[in-house]
């Protein structure tokens, strides 16, 4: 049987893009592939899906393929004869997006040869950063280099890279904010600790102008677009300064994932971001109680200030009463271009501490899910600490009743078996 093999598709800069880090995949067929040729015969394979107890809506569903998979191009047939494209990568999981199913019921799609699909997440990809956008509009931007500053004016200590901004709305508005003026340490969708300890001495990886710690982009390992979902890889070193030399505390790689899904009943943009963490030696990193450090949000500068930017989470608090709370999500919004617009982050319940405290700041517009909060706690070496979080960008105003049901599509997605037809 062939081997699976990597479909490259050029950007518009030259650069290659990796389908799916990724491609779009065939599963075995019965009395599949002479040497040389396709597959005739009917698919063998049959996925079927469980709602569960919920209710889905444009969910994506993720499953693991069979063995014999080979390379080609695959979609999944409903009983109604509706097709969904299907994604997978080398590690053998496979994606598409479900539009709808009931809670308690169940579909069986056939897996079946598609014909080539268009990509409807793209990737382009320059020297300094991964653009993606879905049919055509712009989701986000990836910084995977290190960028200068703004102005002239401040500090080169501010220089950062690896982090995500700007983010915009289906209908194009901004809604992050990177080198705000009262916090130039802050950049739209960026990670770091606070308060840290490593071989004894007090570092900060966020507040990189006491020069204790930074955060530095090491490599952008890849990207890639795709029918189903598009996104990259890219890795991150969390670097102590306190010593005569730099001393790497921390390696980080971060895996985002912009799917292709609109939304159900109005749109949105819908993406997932996976953190994972462990140390860079056989030194822990220890994470004393503090208020503040983890994975964190900025939204735009004319947020600023009480009035311009509301919150509200999962347990229905605001501001004052959701700060230093724990939420299964977190949603910012204020006016932008003369409406609502606002970014819901969902914490997955295998995270650390979840459900996760937050950390909402009383002016700026910005919080971060913060697990230091609950009190000192390390990761050792030998240890991974593994973070998710999806992503709800939309115009209006938000509707919780909304993200609770996607907060159960992420936390409790419908279930998969594939079997023999």
């Amino acid at each position: 049987m062939a081997a699976v093999t990597e479909s490259v598709k050029e950007l518009l800069t030259g650069l290659p893009v990796r389908r799916g880090a990724l491609l779009v995949v065939a599963l075995a067929t019965a009395g599949a592939c002479a040497a040389g040729g396709g597959s005739s015969a009917e698919p063998s394979f049959a996925v079927t899906v469980d709602a569960g107890e919920y209710d889905r809506f444009a969910v994506p569903v993720e499953f693991e393929l069979p063995a014999g998979v080979q390379a080609g191009e695959y979609q999944l047939r409903a009983p109604d004869g509706r097709i969904y494209p299907l994604q997978a990568g080398p590690d053998g999981r496979a994606f598409f997006v479900l539009d709808s199913l009931a809670a308690s019921e169940t579909v069986e799609l056939v897996l079946e040869p598609g014909t080539a699909a268009l990509d409807g997440v793209a990737a382009r990809r320059d020297s300094a950063t991964v653009t993606l956008s879905v049919d055509g509009r712009t989701v986000l931007r990836y910084h995977a280099a290190i960028t200068d500053p703004p102005r002239p004016d401040i500090d080169p200590v501010y220089r950062r890279g690896g982090y995500v901004h700007p983010i915009l709305t289906p209908e194009g508005v901004m809604v992050t904010g990177d080198y705000p003026p009262d916090h130039l340490h802050h950049h739209g969708i960026w990670a770091a600790w606070t308060r840290a300890v490593f071989q004894g001495e007090e570092v900060d990886f966020w507040n990189v102008a006491d020069r204790k710690g930074d955060v530095l982009p090491v490599a952008l390992d890849s990207a890639w677009g795709g029918p189903v979902f598009g996104g990259f890889s890219a890795r991150h070193r969390y670097v102590a300064l306190t010593g005569e030399q730099p001393r790497d505390a921390l390696n980080e790689r971060w895996t985002l994932r912009v799917y292709n899904v609109t939304g159900h009943e109005r749109p949105y943009w819908l993406f997932d971001l996976e953190v994972e963490q462990h140390t860079a030696g056989d030194e822990a990193l220890i994470l004393p109680q503090y208020h503040y450090g983890g994975v964190a949000f900025r939204g735009r500068d004319d947020w600023y200030g009480t009035e311009n930017a509301s919150f509200l989470t999962s347990e229905g608090r605001d501001r004052e009463s959701g700060n230093e709370s724990r939420a299964r999500w977190t949603h910012i919004g204020g006016t932008a271009e003369g409406a609502l617009r606002g970014v819901a982050v969902l914490s997955h319940p295998q995270n650390f501490r979840h459900p996760e405290p937050v950390r909402i700041h009383p002016r700026e517009p910005y919080f971060v899910y913060a697990p230091s909060q609950l009190g000192e706690w390390s990761i050792e070496p030998a240890q991974e600490l593994r973070l998710r979080y999806r992503y709800v960008v939309h115009d209006g105003a938000p509707d919780a009743a909304e993200l609770d049901r996607i907060w159960n599509d992420f936390a409790h997605p419908p279930t998969v078996t594939v079997a023999p037809r």
